[in-house]
């Protein structure tokens, strides 16, 4: 066996072994694939956090800030971690929110024109922090990660590079943009809305009160793109499924109601 062969060989032994070491499963019990060690995710977190407050500037609003980290110590309080976290409300119309490893929680104050209550806030909150908990950044980077190992892979088992090899290396790409990343982000954005309504019952926050903040969501868009092209599900694809949750997590929000975990958060 020639010296390529033999080096190929071993990055292919390399790289079966590491796709095997990657296997985890998420906190719904959904396979995952992890190449990333926790605490570099958390620090890749944590710069791009800093880099979004450089960048973007922060809430003065005392009354506003007191708000929604009320509300973010209410979810992160039900954890049983003792990550402590960081929240941070950004001067930003965007109704939009973050949470992201290490930590860190970002609230723009576009949000909380269109999350009219503390339970509404919180369905986004704990939706973010959903992701979060089942390490979807980490997916998303090792599934970028391994993507390129693989490329660099078929190019050393194709030979050189020529404009026809390079085409197909673009429609390979395409077809992993359309074929795999984005219903792979839908089951994402789907896998922390479940997470999201556990997390926001379980601090006693109305998990009900997400469809309505949903049906604001689509009001407030004036129209979505074809949920084909989206890499989030429809504002009515998400209604629905969260509707059809209800039932699994309103018992954990009586659990919590019963047990006097009773959120008081004023905006």
């Amino acid at each position: 066996m020639s010296r390529r062969h033999l080096s190929l060989t071993k990055t292919v032994l390399v790289t079966t072994a590491a796709l095997i070491a990657a296997c985890s499963t998420s906190p719904l019990g959904r396979n995952q694939f992890l190449l990333m060690p926790a605490a570099e995710m958390d620090e890749m977190g944590v710069a791009a956090y800093n880099q979004m407050k450089s960048e973007t500037p922060v809430s003065k609003d005392s009354r506003k800030v007191a708000y929604v980290r009320c509300i973010a110590d209410n979810i992160t309080t039900s954890l049983d971690s003792d990550q402590q976290w960081e929240v941070n409300l950004f001067q930003d119309d965007s109704a939009n929110a973050f949470a992201l490893p290490g930590g860190k929680i970002g609230v723009n104050t576009g949000l909380l024109k269109v999350a009219t209550n503390q339970h509404q806030v919180a369905a986004v909150m704990g939706h973010e922090v959903g992701h979060v908990l089942a390490q979807h950044s980490n997916e998303r980077v090792s599934l970028q990660y391994a993507t390129q190992s693989g490329m660099q892979i078929l190019a050393a088992m194709a030979g050189e590079a020529t404009q026809e090899k390079q085409m197909l290396f673009g429609l390979l790409g395409l077809g992993a943009e359309y074929g795999i990343a984005l219903p792979f982000s839908r089951k994402h954005e789907s896998e922390a809305d479940v997470i999201g309504l556990q997390l926001m019952a379980q601090a006693g926050f109305d998990p009900r009160e997400s469809v309505s903040l949903w049906e604001n969501m689509a009001a407030a868009s004036g129209g979505s793109p074809p949920q084909f092209l989206s890499t989030h599900p429809s504002h009515a694809t998400r209604i629905r499924d969260l509707q059809a949750r209800l039932p699994e997590v309103m018992p954990l929000y009586q659990q919590a109601q019963a047990a006097g975990r009773r959120p008081n958060c004023t905006p």
